[in-house]
């Protein structure tokens, strides 16, 4: 009986590891392309070779996202010595097949049914000619989703986090749709600390590149609720030997992405193009206080009261300045005209200047010279007339 009570307990420890280790896969947060439900996106750049009928075959795949403009637009004028010349040519060469290239795959994808998409690689340089390079090139059309890429949070590589603010503002001019975020989890995170600051990176949609297994203890929770996609498969993970996802018709080195929902979910949900509600901050939240018979009894759950968003420096100076200005106005005297001077002025010039909305000396005179004294009860007037 000892023996058989001991394979028993055995058994159920090893089915409750098997259940614990389903869970985890089956969540959004460890493994969720292990689901056949989930719906997953091919990003690819222009030197990645496409097999578009064999891509067709797997019903999974839902979107392409192909790489449209880097950085700043080639010079318009070829200028300088020979070499100068020769790289501005080759510049515009590439420029000119890239974009090419990037026309026929977008014809092709939408043709097999796929949603589209398109990302700029964000360096550094002016953010509002880098928009406008990203939107002539795409030339997105209204269900298009828009990515703006940010490889880290090195303002020396990349374009910086504030120039990217403006980036995204000059998007939203130009179309009205704000793109998709995309970067690595420590960018990720020090934006979400920083959300403050960068008001609109903060309420992008997350496209998240991270190629573990499992992602919930290093996602940004503080600000982020989950991702709109995970990139989990690339050539830092994907080899000729293993891969966490291969795509038919694709080479080892695709990028491949998962989307916490069904491909219809997805389907519905994209272009995105709007922000995220930012929930209340963690650090920013009050834990509402136990009682002590609650609190020795254990178990017990810690229930957290909002607190509002803190103002901004520049919403604290308008607030006390508007303040201060009506505390200011309530010592203030009122405001009184000046009466022009002039020899002989009576009490028919006065009169005469109250009437009048003229303040040239000239249209003044005039108006005191056709003043009546009788409509203005001059007693002046009277005593020169006895």
């Amino acid at each position: 009986m000892p023996a058989r009570l001991l394979r028993r307990t055995a058994l159920l420890a090893f089915a409750a590891t098997m259940a614990l280790s389903t869970a985890a896969k089956a969540s959004d947060f460890s493994e969720p392309w292990k689901n056949a439900d989930r719906a997953l996106v091919v990003d690819a750049y222009e030197y990645n070779s496409i097999d578009w009928a064999h891509l067709a075959t797997d019903k999974r795949i839902v979107g392409f996202i192909n790489k449209a403009s880097d950085g700043m637009p080639p010079p318009y004028f070829c200028l300088g010595n020979d070499t100068e010349v020769k790289l501005c040519k080759a510049l515009w060469k590439r420029h000119a097949v890239t974009r090419e290239l990037f026309q026929t795959r977008r014809v092709v994808a939408k043709a097999l049914g796929l949603k589209w998409g398109a990302y700029h690689l964000a360096r550094p340089g002016n953010p509002v000619e880098q928009a406008n390079n990203f939107l002539d090139f795409a030339d997105p059309a209204p269900d298009d989703l828009m990515v703006l890429d940010l490889e880290g949070n090195d303002p020396s590589q990349w374009m910086s986090l504030d120039d990217a603010e403006e980036f995204v503002r000059q998007v939203h001019r130009r179309i009205g749709r704000f793109p998709v975020l995309y970067t690595n989890g420590k960018t990720a995170q020090y934006i979400a600390d920083n959300r403050y600051k960068y008001r609109l990176l903060s309420r992008l949609p997350l496209w998240y590149a991270r190629y573990k297994p499992d992602i919930d203890v290093h996602f940004p929770m503080g600000n982020w609720q989950g991702y709109a996609l995970w990139q989990f498969s690339a050539q830092a993970n994907c080899g000729r030997f293993r891969c966490p996802y291969r795509v038919a018709g694709t080479p080892n080195d695709i990028d491949v992405n998962v989307a916490p929902t069904d491909a219809a979910t997805l389907r519905q949900q994209w272009p995105f193009g709007g922000l995220i509600d930012v929930p209340s901050d963690y650090l920013a939240s009050v834990p509402v206080p136990l009682s002590r018979e609650a609190a020795l009894a254990g178990k017990a759950t810690l229930i957290y009261a909002d607190v509002a968003t803190p103002p901004t420096f520049e919403e604290m100076v308008a607030v006390l300045g508007s303040r201060w200005s009506k505390f200011r106005d309530g010592f203030r005297m009122p405001v009184v005209k000046t009466v022009p001077r002039r020899p002989g002025f009576g009490i028919v010039q006065y009169v005469a200047w109250k009437r009048t909305e003229q303040r040239s000396p000239e249209q003044l005179d005039a108006a005191f010279a056709g003043a009546d004294p009788v409509s203005t009860a001059s007693t002046e007037i009277d005593r020169g007339q006895q």
